[in-house]
């Protein structure tokens, strides 16, 4: 490890901060598996700025530019040298917590990969880089040029070179017009000073204004900004972007409803709803649609949230799919929160409050109780969120005050979503390090839930001051005792020394999630309390949370082994007509033994969970895993454990699953065909579900073939996107409809369904001859082989997928991946809008099914098409 990431590693308190550590690598260096990446984070540290990283040597050459690239040559902007950061932080987005080095949050503002024009090494060691760029934001030549300017540290020049790429400064700002995360979609938003503020903008605290014209045409002032206009078709929602913290300035803030979003167009008598990808389910809601039609307006557009509230008024997102499922839409509210368009007037450049006065007047009008307004608050957004957390609810979402309305993901509305937060006994605590005094972290606990007995549950190393350290400190120290109180204290070198104690003192600390082995993760203290016996304090879970939520539970201890409990397919919970493809969940039980155990540490979902997932996606992954054999990715100590490809159903006693015992393969296969051999699956820890391209009636002759776009890791998504249409182009060129899919990772899968005539080998070597044509034509983008080495700076086209035996994740199966992503079909002409492979997972995937269902895929099983000896030719091949 070099000197800069020993100094890298100085710098911070890993027990503090959830930066990566730099890491020491021991024995032979591996070859270099990917191409130079690059990264820009936006860091709002004590004033927000830009570090731009180039991967060199092992590390990360850093830079801070303050006011971040410029696209115009004419423009240099000043680069700081700072010390190297190891890789792994070129995808860290996060918070790093105040009193500790860097402070603030951060954001993966652009990535890809660079290109050094001259041997790097040497360029880098006389001070003036010449490189390409290929990121989601950034390309064309640039320039890093150190200068002689004095300072503590090397000042440089970041300098656009003049190409295709630049473009004038005047004409075009990419720091302001593209502001969040290529990763993450967050932003960082800029602190609005009070004099920023439009003209003519009345703040909270002010009574709703006077009906604008546009409301009551007996009114003569109208709403600033506002413009006569036709009634457009259609309009877009605007989009709320994740942030870490409350941002300065004046914001008003409304609860986050946890439902579907709906845009309303009204046009006299006709009233339509449209879901935010532009589906319109106005015969699902027509309880709703007459309800607005009861306000009697010439025109206009709405934008609101459907919801269903449980016994305790809060959103309950399974209740709200029951009811669609169950065609019982009559207690879905709609929350109505903004107003575009009203009565042939465009709202859109009216500011947020203004449009928000509107709406409130209008919606005075109307006595149906489906019709809500979503009321504003203008308290301190802590205390907000605080509240909203204790009552389980998902968050807030604020808007600037002023803001226009524009449809797309904006910085101008953001979202807090909450953080778990209770109480642990204090259990010890660690020695400082470096500047700190009194105590590095306090050691946590908690009483287990059935036993008694009392586990470690972490540590907590922020949210400290000077102050409250050493009045912490002074009351830690009379209850040192030799031996821990814990009966799995924590072992490893960060231990050594670590003063245990009597647990009476208690801390009320705020986490992002408990991992897997019950330890707290992103911890921040927030006060000591003294207001309940220490005996009584175990994990704060729901209540009536029901175990087909569609949001994660908190992450848990794997339960004892004797607990059991029964998944049910949300049609039987609700005792509604389960669906043909549910029947198995509904009229049998599977029986789910540890359901609390936690599959994924980063989300938190349970086994249960997972199983609750399945048996909700059955109608859509039944009729793809419909004869096809399939193989299993199974995780029975969870994705982070070691895992199993299994082919065979031999040792597996899943119910209702069927097993081919064919020659062809020299093994028995299994074949998935019912909910319950789907959900049993799960029960014997199944995460993936791989199938073959070909089903039980005829496994000597594939159906359909596959082409798996893998990318060099260090590739911009952008790349996979022109990879994904250049390959489509191809496909059209040759005759082939193609149907795609994401791969719940970080590559697209093109599915090309065949009428059943040739053999597998014919059809994986067409597959194969398709891939080599690519690469021929395009061999700095596409490799025909495969292996991390030749696909550097490129993307493998993955035809193996198409040979005997071989299997590709089925639509609808989760991964064994971070979050649970899940592989999902997709229009094509979706693919440029889309952020990632992995843009859907079990949490949020359903929002989507109930908008498109199989509408992507729908005309496969119609297609019919056959590989030709023309289309052999076209591609190379000599026959």
């Amino acid at each position: 490890m070099n000197k800069d990431l020993d100094d890298y590693n100085r710098k911070r308190d890993f027990s503090a901060t959830s930066e990566p550590a730099a890491i020491k690598r021991t024995g032979k260096k591996n070859a270099r598996d990917h191409a130079l990446q690059f990264c820009i984070q936006k860091h709002d540290a004590s004033r927000l700025h830009y570090d731009f990283r180039l991967e060199l040597d092992g590390a990360l050459k850093s830079w801070a530019v303050p006011k971040g690239p410029s696209l115009d040559p004419r423009v240099k902007r000043l680069a700081v040298h700072v010390e190297d950061h190891p890789i792994d932080y070129a995808t860290f987005e996060g918070s790093i917590p105040e009193g500790h080095y860097g402070a603030g949050d951060v954001i993966v503002w652009d990535r890809g990969v660079w290109i050094p024009q001259d041997d790097p090494a040497k360029a880098y060691a006389k001070g003036r880089l010449k490189f390409e760029l290929q990121g989601e934001k950034l390309a064309g030549l640039w320039n890093l040029v150190r200068t002689h300017m004095p300072g503590k540290q090397e000042q440089w020049f970041l300098i656009k070179h003049q190409d295709g790429a630049a473009r004038a400064e005047d004409d075009y700002d990419v720091v302001a017009a593209e502001p969040n995360s290529v990763l993450s979609d967050r932003s960082i938003v800029a602190r609005t000073p009070k004099a920023a503020r439009p003209a003519n903008v009345p703040k909270p605290a002010k009574a709703i204004k006077k009906p604008a014209t546009a409301v009551r045409r007996e009114t003569s002032a109208p709403l600033t900004g506002a413009h006569k206009a036709r009634l457009p078709d259609q309009i877009k929602p605007e989009l709320a972007t994740l942030v870490e913290k409350a941002p300065d300035g004046e914001w008003a803030y409304e609860v986050k409803f946890d439902g579907y979003r709906i845009m309303a167009r009204i046009d006299h008598e006709e009233v339509r709803l449209f879901t935010r990808n532009g589906h319109d389910w106005t015969h699902k809601l027509p309880g709703q649609a007459k309800a607005l039609e009861g306000l009697g307006l010439e025109s206009a557009w709405l934008d609101g949230e459907m919801v269903v509230v449980d016994e305790q008024g809060l959103p309950d997102f399974q209740a709200l799919q029951n009811a669609f499922d169950a065609g019982r839409s009559g207690n879905i509210l709609y929350y109505l929160f903004d107003l575009p368009y009203l009565n042939g007037v465009d709202l859109r450049e009216v500011p947020v409050e203004e449009r928000r006065a509107a709406l409130a007047t209008v919606l005075k009008t109307s006595t149906d109780p489906l019709l809500r307004f979503s009321d504003s608050f203008s308290e301190d957004p802590e205390a907000l969120l605080n509240s909203a957390c204790q009552m389980r609810m998902e968050g807030l979402i604020g808007k600037r005050l002023g803001s226009a309305y524009v449809s797309r993901r904006s910085s101008d509305w953001i979202k807090l979503k909450c953080k778990h937060r209770q109480e642990f006994v204090i259990v010890g605590f660690t020695d400082p390090k470096g500047a700190r005094s009194a105590f590095g972290a306090l050691l946590l606990g908690l009483h287990d839930r059935d036993s008694g007995e009392l586990r470690y549950a972490g540590k907590v190393g922020t949210g400290f001051t000077e102050a409250t350290l050493g009045s912490i400190h002074e009351q830690l120290k009379p209850l040192q005792t030799k031996k821990p109180a814990v009966v799995n204290p924590p072992g490893g070198a960060e231990f050594r020394g670590v003063h245990w104690l009597k647990p009476s003192l208690l801390a009320e600390v705020a986490f992002a999630e408990m991992t897997k082995e019950g330890s707290v993760r992103h911890a921040v203290f927030h006060g000591l309390r003294d207001d309940k016996p220490a005996k009584d304090i175990t994990e704060e879970r729901p209540t009536a949370v029901k175990a087909t939520s569609a949001k994660p539970a908190p992450a848990k201890k794997a339960a004892p082994a004797k607990k059991t409990a029964v998944a049910k397919s949300p049609a039987a919970q609700k005792k509604a007509e389960p669906a043909p493809s549910q029947q198995g969940l509904a009229e049998g039980k599977v029986r789910i033994t540890h359901p609390d155990r936690v599959i994924d540490a980063s989300s938190g979902t349970t086994k249960m969970q997972l199983a609750h997932y399945y048996a909700s996606v059955a109608e859509w992954i039944l009729p793809q895993l419909k004869d096809r054999p399939v193989a299993l990715v199974r995780a029975p100590d969870g994705i982070a454990g070691e895992l199993f490809f299994q082919k065979n159903a031999e040792r597996l006693s899943i119910p209702g699953i069927t097993t081919l015992d064919q020659q062809l393969t020299g093994q028995p296969m299994m074949v998935i065909n019912n909910a319950e051999a789907l959900v049993g699956a799960v029960q014997m820890s199944t995460v993936e579900l791989h199938t073959w391209n070909a089903t039980s009636d005829n496994l000597d002759k594939p159906d359909r073939f596959v082409l798996d776009l893998d990318p060099d890791p260090a590739l911009p998504w952008k790349r996979m996107v022109e990879a994904t249409q250049l390959t489509l182009t191809v496909l059209d060129e040759l005759g082939l409809k193609a149907f795609l899919k994401t791969s719940g990772g970080k590559g697209i899968h093109l599915v090309v369904p065949l009428t059943r005539k040739l053999g597998w080998d014919e059809v994986k070597d067409f597959s194969h001859g398709i891939v080599s044509h690519m690469a021929k034509l395009l061999p700095e983008r596409f490799s025909a082989v495969s292996g991390p080495k030749n696909r550097v700076g490129r993307i493998f086209i993955d035809y193996l997928r198409n040979g005997l035996g071989a299997t590709t994740i089925c639509a609808y199966a989760v991964r064994t991946r971070e979050g649970l992503p899940v592989s999902v079909p997709i229009f094509r002409e979706e693919v440029g809008e889309l952020k990632g492979g992995n843009q859907w997972n079990v949490h949020n995937v359903h929002e989507r099914l109930a908008e498109v269902g199989d509408e992507p895929w729908a005309e496969m099983k119609k297609t019919r098409q056959t590989i030709t000896a023309e289309m052999r030719r076209r591609v190379g091949m000599k026959k």
